[in-house]
C-alpha cells in the first residue's frame, strides 16, 4: 500500500523534477505579478475605450453590476492611444504565455496536496489557487482564440473574456497578497529551502539547470513577442508576425492596400446598395432628417486627417490619410451648429456585434473625426467601407463604422 501511495500525485515522491523549488517559482511569479497587472490595467482601458456608458450598443457585458464601473469618457488625444494600449495588452498577453505555463508547471504538486485543507486559511489559499489556475487558463485561452479569429467558444467573446478576467484577477490579487512576501524571502535566500513542498525528496538527475530553464522560458516569451508584435506596424515589421492572422504582407497594393479585419463580402454588403444611384446617407437630428448621396457629400467642405486604425485583436496600421466631411459639420446640418452631441451610427452590414456603434460628443466635436470618402488620395475600396466610413482619433476599430447608412445625432 505504501508503494502504491508513492505513485499517486498526492505523494511528494511522485514529482521527481529537480527544477521545482521556491526560488524558481518566485522568479516566475514576480514576472507575472508585474505583467498581469499591466494586462489588467490595459484591459480596463480597452473597456473604457468603447465608452460603455454611452449606449447599450457599445457594451457587450450585460448584467455586470459593480464590475461595470465606468472609468472616464475616452479621449481623442493622442490619436495613437488605443493603438498603444491595446497593442501592449495583446502582445504582452501572448508574451507571458510561456511564463504562465512554466509557473503552473512549477506549482502543480500543490494542486494534489492532501489533506485538501489543513485550516481555514489553507482552505482559502487552495480555493484562490484553483480559481487562479482556472481563471488564467480561461482568460488567456479566450484571448488567444479571439486574436486567431477562432470563435469556437459558446457565446460572445466580450462577456466571456470580461467576466473570466475579473475572476482571474480577483484570485490573482488574493494569491499575490498571500505569496509575494514568501516569494521575496525566497529570492533573498542564499540557498534553496529543502523542506519546501515544491522540492522533490527524491529528485531525478538534472538535465538542465534552473537558470537554464529560466532562459528557456525567457526564450519562449521572446519568440512569442517576435512573431506577433509586428502586426502593430506597417512595412517589413508586419511580415515578422507569422503567428498572427493579421501579420504577413499587406493585403494588396496601392492607396487601399492596408490591413482590414473583414471584407465587404464577409460582412454581407450587397454592391447594389452602395452604387452612386442607390446609396443615400440618412442624417437625423434636432431639426429633422436629410438624405445625402455621395456626390452631395463631396460637394460639402472636405477635410483631411492622418489617423491609424487599431483593433481589439491587437493589430493596427500606421497613419493613413483620410479625407471627407467632418462629423461636426454633419451634426450642424441637422440643428447642432455649436454643440455637436453624441451620434449613433448604423451600417449597411447586416450581421456582427458592431454593425452599429455610438460615439461621444467629444469624439464628434474633434475636427479630425470624419465621415471619410477617400483614403490616401483615392476613393475608399469596398473592403475599406465604400461609399463612406467613420474615422475617429483613438477609437477602437469597430467604432470606425464602415459602409455607413444612417447617423442619428442626439444625447444617447
Amino acid at each position: 500500500m505504501r508503494d502504491l501511495a508513492s505513485r499517486l500525485p498526492s505523494s511528494p515522491g511522485f514529482w521527481r523534477s529537480p527544477l521545482r523549488g521556491p526560488r524558481f517559482t518566485a522568479v516566475l511569479g514576480l514576472v507575472l505579478l508585474v505583467g498581469i497587472t499591466v494586462l489588467f490595467v490595459t484591459g480596463l482601458l480597452s473597456y473604457a475605450a468603447y465608452n460603455p456608458g454611452l449606449d447599450p450598443v457599445n457594451d457587450k457585458t450585460p448584467d455586470k453590476g459593480i464590475l461595470g464601473f465606468y472609468l472616464f469618457a475616452w479621449p481623442t488625444d493622442p490619436d495613437w492611444l488605443y493603438r498603444l494600449t491595446q497593442g501592449v495588452h495583446v502582445t504582452l498577453g501572448l508574451t507571458l504565455i510561456p511564463v504562465l505555463l512554466a509557473k503552473l508547471w512549477s506549482v502543480v504538486p500543490r494542486l494534489f496536496t492532501l489533506p485538501p485543507a489543513r485550516s481555514l486559511a489553507h482552505a482559502l489559499e487552495r480555493l484562490s489557487l484553483l480559481l487562479l489556475v482556472g481563471g488564467a487558463l480561461f482568460t488567456f485561452l479566450t484571448g488567444v482564440l479571439n486574436i486567431q479569429l477562432d470563435y469556437v467558444f459558446p457565446g460572445s467573446f466580450y462577456p466571456l473574456h470580461f467576466y473570466g478576467a475579473w475572476v482571474f484577477f480577483a484570485a490573482f490579487v488574493a494569491h499575490a497578497a498571500l505569496k509575494v512576501p514568501v516569494a521575496l524571502r525566497n529570492l533573498r535566500a542564499m540557498r534553496e529551502e529543502r523542506d519546501d513542498d515544491l522540492v522533490s525528496p527524491r529528485p531525478d538527475p538534472p538535465t538542465v539547470s534552473r537558470r537554464g530553464a529560466l532562459w528557456l522560458v525567457g526564450g519562449g516569451s521572446l519568440l512569442m513577442f517576435a512573431t506577433n508584435a509586428g502586426r502593430s506596424f506597417d512595412g517589413p515589421l508586419r511580415e515578422t508576425a507569422v503567428l498572427s492572422p493579421h501579420g504577413g504582407p499587406e493585403p494588396g497594393n496601392g492607396p487601399n492596400g492596408f490591413q482590414i479585419n473583414k471584407t465587404a463580402v464577409h460582412a454581407g454588403i450587397d454592391p447594389a446598395e452602395t452604387g452612386e444611384d442607390t446609396w443615400r446617407l440618412v442624417v437625423t437630428g434636432r431639426t429633422g432628417t436629410v438624405r445625402l448621396g455621395r456626390a452631395e457629400l463631396l460637394r460639402l467642405e472636405q477635410y483631411s486627417a492622418a489617423l491609424p486604425i487599431a483593433c481589439v485583436e491587437g493589430w493596427s496600421t500606421s497613419d493613413q490619410w483620410w479625407r471627407g466631411v467632418r462629423l461636426r459639420d454633419l451634426a450642424a446640418l441637422v440643428g447642432f451648429e455649436d454643440d455637436p452631441p453624441d451620434v449613433f451610427v448604423e451600417s449597411l452590414q447586416r450581421r456582427g456585434a458592431f454593425r452599429s456603434g455610438a460615439l461621444r460628443a467629444n469624439q464628434v466635436a474633434d475636427p479630425r473625426s470624419l465621415l471619410a470618402l477617400h483614403v490616401n488620395g483615392e476613393a475608399l475600396s469596398p473592403d475599406h467601407g465604400y461609399p463612406a466610413r467613420i474615422i475617429v482619433p483613438a477609437a477602437p476599430g469597430v467604432l470606425n463604422t464602415k459602409w455607413v447608412a444612417r447617423m442619428t445625432f442626439g444625447d444617447l
